[in-house]
């Protein structure tokens, strides 16, 4: 049996990504900032590991969804890489989100109206 702290970590294909993306539509940001506005949007549900997050961060710089460019961290003085959507990023996240979107209303019927009615 699966724990809830196991299950809050896994996430659907393409979800992190997604959320990568919109969290880079809001403003440019390198790597921890992305962990940091994750975890806070979902209220602690989610916890994006280094692991996980660059992997993707690279896939989506091969794909040129986003772009990166070296800085200096004004808080930490530090060399960073900071992350941006691109145009072809903007339209693909658009796409994701309304395919999930869709899916997720699939996974709604299948639950039944029953299930959406007893948790309100």
């Amino acid at each position: 049996m699966r724990n809830k702290e196991n299950a809050s970590r896994d996430l659907l294909p393409g979800a992190l990504e997604m959320m990568i993306l919109e969290s880079l539509r809001r403003q440019p940001a390198h790597g921890y900032a992305l962990v940091q506005h994750i975890q806070q949007r979902s209220g602690n549900l989610l916890q994006v590991e280094e692991g996980s997050l660059y992997p993707a961060l690279q896939r989506l710089l091969k794909a040129r969804l986003v772009k990166a460019e070296w800085t200096i961290s004004p808080s930490t003085h530090r060399r960073v890489r900071v992350y941006e959507i691109t145009k072809a990023g903007l339209r693909h996240l658009e796409r994701e989100i309304s395919s999930f979107d869709r899916m997720l209303e699939g996974i709604q019927m299948v639950l039944g109206p029953e299930r959406r009615a007893a948790n309100s």
